[in-house]
């Protein structure tokens, strides 16, 4: 209900009274256990960066990373439609100071000394393109129905991109030195 009343209102714009409707409560019990609408703010955004963190582990592939990023956004773009929000209005309140770009940037930088990605990529550009990416669909769904043919809510869609993503970030690895070629002359 409060992601529900988050995403289609913003921060500013959500009201507990809606929430509250929505939930069948009493708006009382929303600051009671929550402390107000910051505090269900925030308690709302802690679990979806658990559910990431959980999902997005050093141990899944990078490219299963990005789909579960991508898949996530197209099952439930309320996360995504938050993320614009905040991105747009800059009115809704810190969650443990946004640690979440943090985990992902160390993330990606083990990511990149173990090999998985090139050394000269800059990991905050590369993390700024990837939230891109993932977010694109969900911001501009008529312009990727323009392009795709399909909507995005069409597993087609998914697929295809979620295919085009994972092999850009296989290029995004180092290359395989090449082998030298055998001489003709032999």
């Amino acid at each position: 209900m409060a992601r529900d009343e988050f995403a289609e209102f913003g921060y500013a714009g959500a009201r507990v009274g809606r929430i509250a409707e929505r939930a069948g409560v009493n708006k009382q019990l929303i600051s009671y256990y929550f402390g107000g609408k910051e505090g269900l703010y925030q308690q709302m955004q802690r679990e979806r960066w658990r559910e990431e963190s959980e999902s997005t582990t050093l141990d899944v592939p990078i490219d299963q990373m990005m789909r579960w990023y991508l898949e996530s956004a197209l099952k439930d773009p309320r996360s995504v439609r938050l993320s614009l929000w905040r991105g747009l209005a800059d009115d809704a309140p810190s969650v443990d100071g946004d640690s979440d770009i943090e985990v992902e940037q160390d993330r990606l930088r083990q990511r990149q000394e173990r090999g998985e990605l090139a050394a000269d990529l800059d990991i905050a550009a590369l993390q700024m393109a990837w939230m891109g990416m993932v977010t694109a669909p969900i911001a501009m769904p008529r312009v990727a129905e323009k392009l795709f043919g399909v909507s995005t809510d069409d597993p087609e869609f998914a697929r295809r991109y979620g295919d085009t993503l994972s092999r850009i970030l296989q290029r995004l690895a180092p290359s395989a030195r090449p082998q030298p070629k055998a001489s003709d002359d032999s």
